[in-house]
């Protein structure tokens, strides 16, 4: 009975969609130019998208080539030409400006937030820093945490632990979260929530008790239970 009411269904359906598709054909026949107009449109919009990512990936390719001399600058330390360029070749500022949207651009924010939070120019450290994101297992957390320390340097400490905390809960891992985490029981304290800074410190305790951080937890979790 289940298999002839199925399909009864199936026939049913058969004739829906043929029904429909006559009525498409129908309006095609009785309306050409405006299906015409509706097929450009769509392969233009096609067009244009797969355009931009052909015109995206060339400038990317070409905007890494761009960002070498500027990461080797970075690396030496050579701060100011990192940023700036050397006259030859282009700084991280200009190749933000230059290469907007691509995947160099993204990483030269992160750099330039870098260098900034180094100078102790931290507006502009935080400028660049909120402009960067990445799914890498390291990186977004290491940009999170810089902008915890740009935010700490301002005496903004509920933004420090705010990015301290997205930090430490970013893809969680015991080479990195303790720092994070003790960085943000410190701004809890800093903001005088002892209870938020001790519920920190014992998270470290418990999952990353072969961390270096762990015998300092233990010391900041006993201190501020004995003065509450």
């Amino acid at each position: 009975m289940a298999k002839k009411e199925e399909s009864k269904d199936l026939l049913e359906n058969a004739e829906v969609i043929q029904e429909k598709l006559v009525n498409v054909e129908t309006w095609l026949e009785r309306n050409p130019k405006t299906a015409i107009g509706i097929t450009a449109a769509i392969l233009l919009v096609l067009g244009g998208f797969f355009g931009y990512r052909y015109y995206q990936s060339g400038q990317d390719d070409l905007a890494q080539k761009d960002m070498f001399q500027a990461i080797h600058y970075f690396e030496a330390d050579s701060l100011n030409l990192a940023l700036n360029g050397d006259g030859n070749n282009l700084g991280l500022l200009q190749i933000i400006e230059d290469y907007s949207g691509t995947n160099a651009a993204n990483l030269a924010n992160y750099y330039t937030g870098f260098i900034y939070l180094k100078q102790a120019k931290f507006p502009l450290a935080i400028y660049h820093l909120e402009d960067f994101s990445s799914d890498d297992l390291l990186v977004q957390a290491r940009s999170y945490s810089l902008l915890g320390d740009a935010h700490m340097e301002q005496k903004d400490f509920e933004n420090a632990a705010k990015y301290y905390s997205k930090a430490s809960g970013y893809k969680p891992n015991k080479e990195f979260t303790p720092a994070y985490l003790m960085k943000a029981g410190l701004a809890y304290e800093k903001l005088n929530n002892n209870g938020k800074a001790i519920e920190v410190y014992q998270t470290i305790i418990d999952k990353y008790w072969e961390s270096a951080e762990f015998q300092n937890a233990k010391k900041h979790k006993a201190r501020l239970e004995a003065n509450s």
